[in-house]
């Protein structure tokens, strides 16, 4: 019996020196790679947050799984109704329809590896996001590209309750 498999993208390189650096007022990101689509791939990045900064506010995925790595600091995160803190070393996969948000935890900075189970073109919704926030293009396209990129903003009183907190 002869099975057929198909790889849905290429290997994959990018160098240090290669990858498309984008800053925003929150963080440094290094956009690693992405290949692939939405039903096969990955999406894959690395951010810095400096001391205080505030990452993603309350969203959910509804196709993909979001894993979190931190190489460095300390990073604050919700996951559906519960605040906890990640610390260097520490890993956490979000899976789809889970409500999620991340902050540098108080006091501390954090280095951390994002992937993505799928790729949605998440690059372009990174560099649409660091417009926003530069005051480069109007906030109301975050919320008109919610289905194109699968980040549906929610409400939570938990995160809220977080952020007021520190």
């Amino acid at each position: 019996m002869t099975e057929n498999t198909t790889t849905p993208f290429h290997p994959l390189l990018t160098r240090h020196a290669d990858a498309e650096t984008c800053v925003d007022p929150s963080s440094t990101m290094r956009l690693l790679g992405e290949a692939g689509d939405a039903d096969g791939g990955f999406t894959s990045y690395r951010s810095t947050f400096a001391e205080g900064a505030v990452g993603a506010p309350a969203h959910f995925h509804t196709r993909a799984t979001e894993l979190f790595f931190v190489l460095d600091g300390a990073l604050r995160v919700l996951v559906g109704e519960e605040v906890t803190v990640l610390r260097k070393g520490d890993f956490l996969a979000v899976p789809p329809h889970t409500a999620h948000a991340f902050a540098a935890a108080p006091g501390h900075a954090a280095d951390v590896l994002f992937v993505f189970d799928r790729a949605m073109d998440r690059f372009a919704y990174l560099r649409l996001l660091g417009r926003v926030m530069r005051g480069e293009a109007d906030p109301k396209e975050i919320a008109e590209s919610a289905e194109r990129f699968d980040n549906h903003y929610v409400e939570s009183a938990a995160w809220r309750a977080a952020l007021d907190a520190s």
